[in-house]
Order: structure tokens, then C-alpha cells, then sequence
């Protein structure tokens, strides 16, 4: 296993255990972790070289906390725990400390080695986390011990990162999406290491979709490889990137992701550049170059114009056709070509000068038979 420093608070290892889809049993209608399974998982990837576990209030129907507290507790001094405090939860000032300490008895541990601010958008960070000083708060906690790093989790326009970072000056570290298909947050992470952020990435085989067999590989790199190894380092190839956050559920998964994260051989910078430029020059041509800006947000007529560009390009550029078929079904849920009212204002801000009103009409005629 690789190790690298996570923003000056220490090392700890490239492929991070997310703990959100450990294997559950459900019984009387009612979830429960399968012990037999998530156990020995857990421990094995400690031996693995794995020490950095990733888990939150949420997950696995609330019991993950607790199921990883209770795994990792007999080596708790080898390991590094992160968790979260669900922002969307808290409702008044005082709140930080009831969460912490609900999660500290979950884990059943005396300390928290990286408590994250959990999907950090500007509104929660400047109403609740500035508003009612919960990195006061924090740096508190931190003094007493209980909590050994403070960090964020983050969904919102990258932009926010800068933000975040600037005025949240005790943060450590950053947890944040990123993976061959997502870029969008690729300059902030640079940001972010550049102010000493230690940056973990999640999601980076893009939820299972780089897991499917494609030609991607060949396409950017001349080599054969399959798609979900060609993501993992892809991802580890960033050299602002300290960690890749990933949620195994079961040791084949746990034994292969460990084996990439200890490749000798990973990807050089350079290599990493050229894999990014062959991407995009994958989508300029493809026929429909959209960034997914979002710059033609909100069309009046309420279609979710890069919904559909995005499902295009997973289908046109990268292959996974099953997966565009998938983002084209929820897309159809919503507003469509025959809904537009054919005004135009989002042509008039599109920073590729698509034809937009047309390229949508043949973006669903084209994943319409798929």
C-alpha cells in the first residue's frame, strides 16, 4: 500500500475504505449490518495497508457507525477514523456537540480522527458553520482531544470550494467528488492543496459506472486495461489528490482496489495530463462538445439541459451505454425537447455556441433507441 501526507496532519493510505454500502441483511423489515461479512472485510483491509475508514450517520440504514466502531476497536490504534456531522440535521446553535458526541458513542471511541462538516453547500456553511460558530466549535473539540482533524465534505458549484476555503481556516482536509466522468471540481482541488488541504476523493469509479467494460482505455492511453483500473489511477494520479474513497462491498472488490493502490508502477504526472487531454479531446469530437457548465441554466421551459448532454456523452464518447440508458429514463421524468419553448436565451449564453434547440432534439432521437 501507497501512503501519502494528507495536508501536514500524516499519512495515511491511497485507497481509503468508504464505509456507506458495507453488506446489510434485512430482517422483519428492518436493516442490519452482516457482522459475518463486514467484519473480517474491515480487518482485512487493515492488514491490507488500508488506514483510513470513511463512514457517516446515514449510512447502511444508520448503522455503520457502529458496525465500523466495533470492527476496527481492536486495533483502533492502527487505523483512522473519519465521520460526519449531518448539517441538514442540526437546527440551532449547540447542536455540533450533540452530534459529536452521538458518533463518538456510536464508534464507541474516546476521538474522531477527521470530523467532517458533512455536504457543505454555501448556504450551510455561511448560516450554520460561520452563522453560529460551529468552527468555534470545532477547534474546541480539537483542543479537548476528541476530535484529532477538521474537515468538510462537499456537493455544490466548485466554485464554493474557494469560498469554503478561504474563510474556513481551520479546515485540514477536504473529502470532495472527483473521477474520469466528474472534473468539474478539479481546479478547486488544486486550490484547495494549494492552501495545505489534504484532498480525499470520492466516488472515483464514478458509483459503479467505470466499473463496466468500455474501450476507454485504448482510446487514451494506446494500453488495455479495464475501465475501473484506468479510473482508480487515474484519480491517484493527481498529484493534488491524496486519497480515492472507495465504498467496497466485498472482499473481490476490497482485494483489487488494494492491489491498484499498491501498484509500484502508478501513473506520472505526465501521463495524468495526457489521459485528462485525451478526454477532452474525446468530447470536442464527439459531435456534441458540452462542458456541463450549466451556463444555460434555468431554461425557462424547465429542461434540464446538461442532464442530457451528460447522458449523451456516457453514451457517445465513453461507452457505457446501459449507464446513459439509465440518466435518459430519469431525464424524460422531468421537461423535454417538445416542452421547449423555443426562445433561444439558451444558445445566447452557451460558451460552446451550441445549437442547443437542436442538439437537444437529436440527443433524445439518438437515446431514445438505445
Amino acid at each position: 500500500m501507497r501512503y501519502r501526507d494528507y495536508g501536514g496532519t500524516g499519512e495515511i493510505s491511497a485507497l481509503g475504505f468508504g464505509c456507506m454500502r458495507l453488506p446489510e441483511i434485512e430482517k422483519h423489515g428492518k436493516w442490519y449490518i452482516d457482522e459475518e461479512k463486514t467484519t473480517p472485510m474491515l480487518r482485512r483491509a487493515a492488514q491490507l495497508g488500508v488506514n483510513y475508514f470513511d463512514t457517516g450517520y446515514y449510512y447502511c440504514h444508520h448503522n455503520s457507525e457502529a458496525a465500523v466502531g466495533k470492527a476496527l476497536k481492536p486495533i483502533r490504534d492502527r487505523v483512522l477514523i473519519s465521520t460526519k456531522i449531518p448539517l441538514w440535521e442540526t437546527k440551532k446553535r449547540g447542536d455540533f456537540r450533540r452530534w459529536l458526541e452521538r458518533s463518538l458513542k456510536e464508534l464507541d471511541t474516546d476521538y474522531i480522527d477527521y470530523y467532517h462538516f458533512w455536504s457543505l453547500d454555501r448556504q450551510k456553511f455561511d448560516e450554520k458553520v460561520i452563522g453560529w460558530d460551529m468552527l468555534g466549535e470545532a477547534r474546541k473539540a480539537k483542543e479537548e482531544g476528541v476530535i484529532r482533524h477538521i474537515s468538510f465534505s462537499f456537493h455544490d458549484g466548485a466554485e464554493t470550494i474557494r469560498h469554503i476555503v478561504d474563510r474556513g481556516e481551520i479546515f485540514e482536509t477536504m473529502l470532495v467528488q472527483y473521477n474520469l466522468l466528474d472534473r468539474a471540481n478539479e481546479e478547486m482541488i488544486a486550490y484547495a492543496a494549494s492552501k495545505g488541504l489534504g484532498v480525499a476523493a470520492m466516488g472515483p469509479v464514478a458509483g459503479g459506472k467505470l466499473s463496466a467494460p468500455t474501450a476507454l482505455s485504448g482510446s487514451l492511453t494506446g494500453k488495455a486495461m479495464p475501465t475501473y483500473e484506468l479510473a482508480l489511477k487515474f484519480v491517484l494520479g493527481n498529484p493534488d489528490i491524496t486519497c480515492a474513497l472507495s465504498g467496497m462491498r466485498c472482499e473481490e472488490e476490497l482485494l483489487l482496489n488494494a492491489a491498484l493502490a499498491s501498484d509500484e508502477d502508478p501513473l506520472s504526472e505526465a501521463e495524468w495530463q495526457r489521459i485528462g487531454g485525451g478526454l477532452e479531446r474525446l468530447k470536442r469530437f464527439s459531435g456534441l462538445y458540452c462542458t456541463g457548465c450549466a451556463y444555460c441554466k434555468p431554461c425557462p421551459a424547465g429542461i434540464d439541459i446538461p442532464a442530457l448532454f451528460n447522458a449523451y456523452t456516457y453514451h457517445n464518447v465513453y461507452g457505457l451505454h446501459a449507464q446513459a440508458k439509465e440518466m435518459f429514463g430519469k431525464y424524460l421524468e422531468g421537461k423535454r425537447f417538445k416542452d421547449c419553448r423555443d426562445c433561444g436565451l439558451c444558445e445566447g449564453k452557451c460558451p460552446q455556441h451550441l445549437e442547443i434547440r437542436k442538439e437537444l432534439e437529436r440527443a433524445e432521437c439518438v437515446l431514445g433507441k438505445l
